[in-house]
């Protein structure tokens, strides 16, 4: 069974970078067609998906979000991360990371963390 586990400050200054990192057990970040995302809600909104890192590094981001942010990833700790530069009180929301695979049944979500931007 994956298992996902965010992390990360709770707190974030306007202008300043919100970092997290998702944690995974159960399963490898390298698994040949396995998805690794970035997933936030704003309170009182829809889920806006903002970017995914792929089982062989490669990134691709909201539109929307592109300019401000960057996915990474560390094989070695089964890891990976959520850089989001810039911020401001719209920012604030809880972050979810979140796996799915290409044949797979369904998808597994960490439980999400609340990060508040607020001076």
């Amino acid at each position: 069974q994956v298992q996902l586990q965010e992390s990360g400050p709770g707190l974030v200054k306007p202008s300043q970078t919100l970092s997290l990192t998702c944690t995974v057990s159960g399963g490898s970040i390298t698994t040949s067609y396995s998805a690794w995302s970035w997933i936030r809600q704003p309170p009182g909104k829809e889920l806006e998906w903002m970017g995914v890192i792929g089982d062989d590094g490669r990134t691709w981001y909201s539109p929307s979000l592109k300019s401000r942010t960057s996915i990474s990833r560390d094989t070695s700790k089964n890891q990976f991360s959520l850089q989001l530069s810039s911020v401001t009180p719209e920012d604030t929301a809880v972050y979810f990371c979140n796996t799915r695979r290409l044949g797979g049944v369904r998808d597994y979500w960490g439980q999400g963390t609340q990060v508040t931007v607020s001076s």
